[in-house]
């Protein structure tokens, strides 16, 4: 099961590297990512596996929203996995270990049993809630037309935080941001991950 998570993290931010302008439309013969938002220095468009070879845009948007929320979830993945290494604990579960430990001893409880189970439940909700497909990826059931500006943007008419008032070299730089942070916890989270099984993880993180 970790293969697997490890395996879909790399594979997610091994292909594009940037959310691609609505109103472009390339084909697989004309198709070049070189110029997108977050193909820049040192790396420039890296695709080392060749996913975009011959691609065309629709694929190019689809493992772009892959890579988004492969970065999104390890961005949260590395916060927790920090915060609860340092100690710190909801009230009622002092005792539970950090790290992959703490999904046994989960397990060992019937609280700990629900909080899993709650725990499945959020993520069902939050990818249900979290999508927009009327352009994106391949499931378009939903007629009109979509209210996103760009793979992986899940407001739907109803959050902003400012973002319909940045100017668009701002919107282009937040997003760029958003992509190497992602791209950054990938790489963090699989690292933390690989020394907690050697049995190192604590000559990388101080000691509490």
């Amino acid at each position: 099961m970790m293969k697997l998570a490890l395996f879909a993290a790399l594979a997610g931010s091994a292909a594009a590297f940037a959310p691609s302008p609505v109103s472009q439309t390339k084909t697989a013969l004309s198709a070049d990512f070189s110029g997108e938002i977050g193909a820049q220095q040192p790396l420039g468009f890296f695709d080392p596996l060749g996913l975009m070879d011959n691609a065309e845009q629709a694929e190019f948007d689809r493992l772009r929203g892959v890579e988004i929320k492969h970065g999104r979830v390890s961005m949260l993945a590395v916060v927790g996995y920090l915060v609860t290494y340092a100690g710190v604990r909801f009230p009622g579960a002092e005792d539970i270990p950090s790290g992959f430990a703490a999904w046994g001893a989960l397990a060992k409880t019937d609280a700990g049993i629900q909080v899993l189970a709650q725990m499945g439940l959020s993520f069902a909700i939050f990818e249900a809630a979290n999508r927009d497909q009327w352009a994106w990826g391949v499931q378009k059931n939903l007629e009109g037309e979509s209210p996103a500006e760009f793979p992986g943007d899940f407001r739907n008419g109803a959050l902003d935080f400012g973002w319909d008032k940045m100017s668009d070299e701002m919107k282009t730089k937040k997003r760029a941001i958003e992509l190497n942070n992602g791209r950054a916890a990938q790489m963090g989270i699989l690292g933390l991950m690989v020394h907690e099984k050697l049995g190192n993880i604590d000559a990388i993180l101080p000691t509490y």
